[in-house]
């Protein structure tokens, strides 16, 4: 009884709402276009709303040369899953094409994270 009355008793923390697919892609597509214009990536929290990204080739200075996304995701619970070709350019002047994966979230933060593979 004494739960009823108190506040912020609750059964545990929130649950994050399902992935909304549209909005989504299009923070994985801010997130990308600001990466290949060359911004940092602590830029994206300027955004409106703001995104949180991680990806460890952009923060180590990989230039992103192009992008194709290969498809609308998967969504999975509270993230959906995209599979991405990008060509990125390493400090030293490399180039490689590889598919990777990123899972993006929407609720509560918009956040655009590279798959660990």
């Amino acid at each position: 009884m004494l739960c009823l009355t108190t506040v912020g008793c609750s059964d545990g923390p929130r649950r994050a709402a399902p992935v909304e697919p549209d909005k989504a892609l299009a923070a994985l597509r801010t997130t990308l276009d600001a990466w290949k214009a060359g911004q940092k990536i602590e830029s994206l929290g300027n955004e409106n709303p703001p995104i949180v990204a991680q990806d460890f080739d952009w923060m180590a200075g990989a230039k992103l040369m192009e992008y194709k996304l290969l498809g609308d995701g998967t969504p999975e619970d509270a993230n959906l899953r995209v599979q991405v070709q990008i060509t990125v350019r390493d400090a030293q002047g490399r180039t490689a094409t590889k598919t990777v994966t990123y899972v993006v979230g929407t609720d509560p933060k918009l956040t655009v994270f590279r798959a660990m593979e």
